[in-house]
């Protein structure tokens, strides 16, 4: 089985620098005008996983909390390493998550939409 997540994102292209210059993630697909909606697919190659975000004229009203998390474990010490770097870069400061399991396992931030994403450092080779 593979797996998709869809958000709809009124900041479609912060969206697109935020997972793919901090996160390091690709952009495995487009697609523009089907049906009024644009949008991007963003992860990993020849993996069973991504993220869909779309975008239209509609102003987007989401309803979410601070238990409503993304979560990405890299399989390196240098993959993890690289998003810490990029965090720094672009000025993008930690918060502390709800749950305090991931203020020791990992550092949380938010995306350009407020949502929470979480970099564990768990599961690290």
């Amino acid at each position: 089985m593979q797996f998709r997540s869809a958000r709809h994102t009124n900041r479609i292209k912060e969206i697109e620098t935020f997972y793919t210059k901090i996160l390091n993630l690709d952009i495995l697909g487009d697609f523009k005008n089907h049906n009024g909606y644009g949008g991007l697919f963003i992860g990993k190659a020849n993996t069973d996983w991504h993220l869909e975000f779309t975008t239209s004229s509609d102003d987007v009203n989401h309803q979410f909390d601070e238990d409503d998390c993304l979560v990405f474990y890299p399989e390196t010490q240098e993959e993890y390493e690289a998003v810490i770097k990029n965090l720094e870069f672009y000025r993008i400061e930690p918060i502390q998550a709800k749950n305090p399991y991931w203020n020791i396992n990992g550092i949380s931030f938010l995306d350009p939409d407020g949502f929470v994403v979480i970099v564990s450092s768990l599961r690290i080779k």
